[in-house]
């Protein structure tokens, strides 16, 4: 049987955020993976690299696995009815509703995290009550058949924690085998609670106006 998985690409998404599960997503035996807008049109990621849908929400099949990947874009989305009824419709009926990075957050306006637990971003944490959500401080959080992810680099971790739910964990350490992935960072500062303070205030300092805006842009929504 065909798992069909499937990742929501829209304008401004971060793409290591979509690119590091469909990576390791597209090595399940048996798996179909679905990178998802509105048209088959180039898409540019926040970075500005293009990337390409593989079909439309309109043509879209019922998703087994939705994945919501996080980015400056997504703040476009909480008002565009198209993408949050594509959302709830394939939310209410996937087996797993996931997300990695900020993308918890247009879950949660979406109405899909209402009572879990739900990581985001290390920068966000506090926007999650906004969406009756609880925030938990992991790299991945897995609560029932929500599955959420901590910034950008943890979609991989994520991407392999899903496999393991869906095809057990020897195929997920044979994929996490023939992608080497074998983390080794030069520098012990890929978290708050880890990194030197004066960076995190600089790091903060810096975002301060995007998490506003996020906090604002979502509360209207």
């Amino acid at each position: 049987m065909t798992l069909q998985i499937g990742l929501l690409l829209y304008p401004g998404v971060t793409q290591l955020d979509l690119t590091g599960p469909f990576e390791v997503f597209h090595h399940v035996p048996g798996a179909t993976v679905h990178v998802v807008w509105k048209t088959l049109d180039v898409v540019r990621a926040d970075s500005g690299l293009g990337i390409v849908p593989t079909t439309t929400i309109d043509a879209c099949p019922p998703l087994d696995v939705i994945v919501v990947p996080g980015g400056v874009g997504q703040m476009a989305l909480p008002t565009d009815e198209v993408v949050m009824r594509f959302l709830r419709e394939q939310g209410r009926q996937a087996k797993y509703v996931t997300s990695v990075c900020t993308g918890s957050l247009l879950l949660g306006a979406a109405g899909l995290l209402e009572g879990y637990e739900a990581a985001t971003h290390w920068a966000y944490m506090d926007l999650l009550p906004m969406f009756g959500a609880r925030p938990v401080s992991k790299r991945v959080v897995i609560d029932r058949n929500r599955i959420t992810a901590g910034g950008v680099t943890a979609g991989i971790d994520f991407g392999l924690r899903v496999i393991a739910e869906l095809a057990g964990e020897r195929i997920a350490k044979r994929v996490q085998l023939g992608l080497e992935y074998d983390p080794e960072p030069p520098f012990r500062c890929g978290h708050p609670s880890v990194a030197d303070p004066d960076v995190v205030a600089d790091l903060r300092h810096q975002m301060a106006a995007l998490l506003t805006e996020r906090a604002e842009r979502f509360a209207r929504a």
